[in-house]
């Protein structure tokens, strides 16, 4: 009788990751920013910051409870999107607004698509996106030192930035008006690096995310900007958060190492129309969302068929 080697299906790798360690790196990568928040805005900051995560937390829990499932609150998930979706908010904001953010971004993106996982987009920003159509004037006020003002995107849309008047230093370390997740590049940058160095994240989608859109600010200038004013534009906004945090969510990023390459390509140039020719002096948050209504179809064309399978 002859003997047959059974062979399981696919993947036969295994790792030691786990939910919560990845998580808990991102957490571990996104403090640096979450601090420099703090710092510039003050206790404010600290408060929405705070009262997102338990928003986020709560409904998770809510949800599951009353739908009688497992508790997930510890596999850090719900702790993850509330930082970022107050990463994406003005220190201005009314504390219910983190509150309402928190509970559609877990609620209705997360858990009603079957939870972790099986989310078509990046919660956080599809929180973002509905919390700025639905109250866009809490959603655009913007703080410096207690004086209301455009944040340096909007001034440059409005033409009210000269080439003399951009520090690039401050852009990099310093205090600009923006979101809490936009006002020291240097943090964002590192926290970044970390995830990169962990292995929690690919380099591929933030690389050619970054890379595409410095190229092509380069060659599409804004009208009386010097050659170096694509770096400021790089550095502004919420192009190194959304690239290194939210187009590399496992949920809705591309698996394949191509298609990795194709998200943030993708997510580059769509940033940049959006900047330059649309009515938002940012275009980070749609360029991301767009693209990850196409995950689905990048993964079809890049990801290899199994031997056998047939296409």
């Amino acid at each position: 009788m002859s003997k047959k080697i059974l062979v399981s299906a696919n993947p036969h790798i295994r790792s030691e990751a786990t939910i919560e360690k990845i998580m808990y790196d991102v957490v571990i990568a996104l403090l640096p920013a979450c601090i420099a928040g703090v710092y510039f805005f003050g206790i404010r900051a600290l408060i929405t910051i705070v009262l997102s995560v338990i928003a986020c937390v709560s409904a998770e829990w809510l949800f599951e409870k009353i739908a009688k499932k497992p508790i997930t609150i510890r596999d850090g998930s719900a702790v993850v999107t509330g930082l970022l979706l107050a990463m994406n908010l003005p220190y201005t904001v009314p504390f219910w607004l983190p509150i309402v953010g928190g509970f559609f971004a877990i609620i209705i993106v997360k858990m009603l698509f079957g939870g972790l996982g099986h989310n078509f987009m990046n919660p956080a920003l599809a929180a973002r996106a509905f919390l700025l159509t639905s109250y866009p004037v809490q959603m655009t006020t913007w703080s410096i030192d207690a004086t209301s003002g455009a944040t340096p995107l909007g001034r440059m849309k409005e033409g009210g930035f000269i080439p003399a008047s951009i520090d690039y230093v401050n852009a990099l370390f310093g205090f600009k008006g923006g979101s809490l997740g936009e006002v020291c590049a240097i943090a964002i940058i590192s926290g970044g690096i970390y995830l990169i160095v962990r292995g929690v994240i690919s380099w591929r989608t933030p690389v050619s995310f970054i890379a595409v859109f410095f190229l092509l600010a380069t060659i599409i200038k804004r009208s009386g900007f010097d050659a170096a004013y694509p770096l400021y534009e790089l550095l502004t906004g919420g192009l190194l958060l959304g690239a290194f945090f939210m187009a590399t969510d496992y949920a809705s990023a591309p698996i394949h190492p191509k298609g990795q390459f194709i998200m943030g390509i993708g997510c580059g140039v769509l940033a940049i129309l959006i900047r330059f020719y649309g009515g938002y002096p940012e275009g980070v948050c749609y360029s991301i969302l767009i693209m990850n209504l196409v995950v689905p179809y990048i993964d079809k064309i890049t990801v290899p068929h199994v031997y056998g399978g047939g296409k």
